[in-house]
């Protein structure tokens, strides 16, 4: 699938089982003719992308260091035969990505073309997840951190730690197109209607998710505004959503994040 967002055009392909080509799972190139791909989970979709849009690769942008991200970085920058290509991942994780040559953290920014790339810091599911964010465009690549209607599991951070992450990709504009790396959204929405079942946005979301994947679909991307509406990650404070955990109206977001990821987990 290709999505043009003004000048940036982003082609978004199936990796794996349930990874999508860049963030884990998409390509993307600016109209200065630079092309990056977003992590990089399986080499074969890239170099068919790559050779049926034409495009040549300059950079590797790594959110984070597991092997369906990253996994395949060497063995892509040298099958396309781009020496010039440099790969850019979390500073937090420099000792884990491979062939890493430029090391990033909350707060940096570099040229991508014309267009200037933020990273943000989004540590939680590993503890130097970094999402790359183009305020021009209005589109995050998030990796782990926040899927449509989820959240990445907990694998190395705590939870203040994620929720803190999550609270600054919720600072974002509303309008912000949301580009996660997985197809996790039809299991998310089922957990979310178990502890929001009274939302009806969320009713609604279900309902067009269910037709998108009848017919094989993608759900990705989503708005950020569609995620503080209908995620339960983002909407700590719903108080169905504290009463269906049982918790009190009292409890710190924080806390109330916790037990969302904990049933989120045993769901």
């Amino acid at each position: 699938m290709s999505v043009q967002a003004s000048k940036l055009q982003v082609e978004q392909f199936p990796c794996l089982n349930d990874n999508y080509g860049t963030p884990d799972h998409l390509l993307m190139t600016s109209c200065a003719g630079l092309t990056a791909a977003i992590d990089t989970p399986e080499l074969k979709p890239y170099l068919h992308v790559l050779e049926r849009k034409g495009w040549k690769l300059d950079y590797i942008l790594n959110t984070h260091h597991h092997f369906d991200h990253a996994g395949c970085n060497l063995e892509l920058k040298k099958s396309t035969g781009c020496k010039a290509s440099e790969i850019v991942g979390p500073k937090g994780e420099k000792d884990k990505i491979p062939g890493i040559d430029i090391a990033v953290d909350q707060g940096d920014t570099f040229d991508f073309g014309a267009k200037k790339i933020h990273v943000l810091n989004v540590g939680g599911h590993t503890h130097g997840h970094i999402a790359y964010f183009l305020p021009e465009e209005n589109c995050a690549f998030v990796g782990d951190s926040l899927f449509a209607l989820g959240c990445g599991r907990l694998f190395e951070g705590t939870f203040p730690q994620m929720y803190d992450s999550l609270q600054r990709l919720a600072s974002l504009p509303d309008d912000t197109v949301l580009y996660c790396a997985h197809e996790y959204t039809m299991s998310n929405a089922k957990f979310a209607l178990s502890v929001e079942p009274g939302n009806p946005m969320l009713q609604k979301r279900f309902e067009q998710i269910k037709k998108l994947r009848e017919v094989g679909n993608p759900t990705v991307p989503s708005l950020l505004s569609e995620e503080k509406a209908t995620n339960p990650f983002l909407r700590t404070s719903s108080p169905e959503i504290r009463n269906s955990l049982k918790l009190s109206p009292d409890a710190k977001d924080v806390e109330v994040f916790a037990a969302i990821r904990k049933a989120k987990d045993n769901f």
